[in-house]
């Protein structure tokens, strides 16, 4: 496995190019803020977007599967972006995935915008939690908090930052931001965006650029 590999609260975790972490020790590939549908749901909207946004997406995590051999996922929230994204087409999409993972055992710890879009489809078999859920020295969240006794390992930010080249020019990437108390994914969903992050001295970021993780 090709994997960035960084110490979080004693555990190991593989940073994926993919834009998810791997807990290798327990076989648990980490995802945040997929936001599967949000491009049906600006169609609805009347607004442009792209199609083919979820099985670009559902094809980078059958990478990521693969690359680590994962038999757990947990996606720290915002699994299905709103109510107008349950299309026809996304729901058909996530049927197919789950199909060709019948072992694969997923969880859902609800984010802001499953409150909103609903659970996911019985079909799918997700276990899905109210944040914190408590996976070893984890506090496994969707918006960042300070959990007593665990580290908090959270997405909601979408978090970016940004590099600078020797003739100054600045290239913003998305990033894994790691602070003492908890750590934000960056959102896996290709339609998601980003926001720029204010990094404190003793904070670890890595960015994804090329197919690589790299250190900022």
């Amino acid at each position: 496995m090709n994997l960035f590999a960084v110490d979080v609260a004693g555990e190991s975790l593989g940073l994926l190019p993919e834009r998810c972490a791997f807990w290798a020790r327990e076989g648990v590939l980490f995802v945040a803020d997929a936001h599967l549908g949000k491009a049906a749901a600006f169609r609805a909207a009347g607004g442009p977007a792209a199609r083919g946004t979820t099985a670009d997406n559902l094809a980078r995590l059958d990478a990521a599967l693969a690359r680590t051999r994962a038999s757990r996922i947990v996606f720290l929230g915002d699994f299905l972006h709103a109510p107008r994204g349950r299309a026809p087409g996304t729901l058909e999409a996530l049927a197919a995935w789950r199909e060709r993972h019948p072992r694969l055992t997923v969880a859902l710890v609800r984010g802001n915008h499953d409150r909103g879009a609903g659970e996911p489809p019985a079909s799918l078999r997700f276990l899905v939690a109210s944040e914190p859920l408590a996976a070893g020295p984890f506090a496994l969240c969707h918006e960042p908090r300070e959990v007593p006794g665990a580290y908090a390992l959270a997405g909601h930010v979408h978090p970016s930052f940004t590099v600078r080249g020797k003739a100054n020019q600045a290239l913003r990437l998305p990033c894994f931001w790691f602070g003492p108390r908890w750590g934000i994914l960056p959102a896996f969903g290709d339609f998601a965006g980003t926001a720029p992050i204010g990094r404190a001295a003793e904070d670890r970021v890595f960015v994804v650029a090329g197919g690589e993780v790299i250190a900022a």
